[in-house]
């Protein structure tokens, strides 16, 4: 299995555990929380189908990686997805950030630019500022990320059990769009996540990213439900096509959070149309 270092924790290496399989046009799929890497099943065998180079990673203290006791801001997880991009050398990459990834993606580009990148995907991300402030009227009370704290660190496996009946809205679409044996399985890999790791990141997801956004120079999409009840599409999605300039955003009608399994294939089908589209205006130009 391929890590990559990406630093240091008393005697132990801090190693990013990734996937890179097929040719072509490189993709990288940047998961969100509680997940892994696993969690782009759907996508990397559309992408793969289509031509593409994949590439998966397991943030910091997540999945397969190492799971230190610090380094859960954007400013480090920005920081170890560049080592990745610049260990494996890519070029003309599409940065795919889904939920929390969202914030890689956009702080990757604030921080690094587009000198690597081609084009970025927000899919029911966070950005571009969760948090209600008087300068973000329509953000979300901080009340909320407490409570999410507090169920964290009073029973971390029951609070992800509930989390995830939210992430795929179970009550409306399971049996239908969601089969128990998902459910579980997202939990299975949410619970071995590292307990600092998955408590440390909920104060990240405050990260104010609007300036961020603002830099972005490449062609962006928006993929978002609008029945997503983690990361509500008018705090989110809606306003991050909105920052980024020539952004497009496209709605899922009915979509949950995890629009990505739920709805894969509409998900698919306006990923591949935006790579391939934007890759023949490229060479085009």
């Amino acid at each position: 299995m391929p890590y990559t270092t990406v630093g240091k924790e008393n005697s132990g290496n801090i190693d990013l555990y990734y996937e890179d399989h097929g040719t072509g046009k490189p993709v990288v799929l940047i998961h969100g929380w509680p997940l892994s890497g696993r969690s782009w099943e759907k996508q990397t065998l559309a992408l793969l189908e289509a031509g593409h180079r994949v590439i998966t990673y397991d943030r910091r203290g997540f999945g397969e990686s190492s799971k230190p006791t610090s380094g859960y801001d954007y400013d480090t997880f920005a920081e170890d997805l560049n080592k990745l991009i610049a260990q494996l050398d890519l070029k003309d990459v599409t940065l795919v950030g889904f939920s929390m990834g969202g914030g890689e993606v956009a702080r990757y580009l604030g921080k690094y630019g587009s000198k690597r990148v081609s084009q970025a995907v927000f899919i029911a991300a966070i950005p571009p500022f969760l948090l209600k402030t008087a300068d973000n009227p329509s953000g979300v009370d901080g009340g909320a990320f407490e409570g999410i704290k507090k169920g964290i660190v009073a029973d971390r496996p029951a609070f992800l059990a509930g989390f995830l009946s939210n992430f795929y809205n179970v009550d409306v679409l399971g049996g239908k769009l969601v089969s128990d044996e998902l459910v579980q399985l997202s939990w299975s890999i949410a619970v071995a996540a590292s307990p600092k790791g998955t408590l440390d990141c909920v104060p990240a997801w405050l990260t104010d990213f609007r300036k961020d956004l603002a830099s972005i120079d490449v062609p962006t999409l928006v993929i978002h439900g609008d029945a997503d009840r983690i990361v509500p599409l008018a705090a989110s999605g809606k306003r991050t096509a909105e920052a980024v300039k020539g952004g497009r955003l496209f709605v899922i009608e009915g979509g949950p959070h995890g629009v990505t399994w739920t709805h894969a294939e509409k998900v698919n089908r306006e990923l591949l149309a935006f790579i391939g589209t934007e890759k023949l205006a490229g060479s085009a130009r």
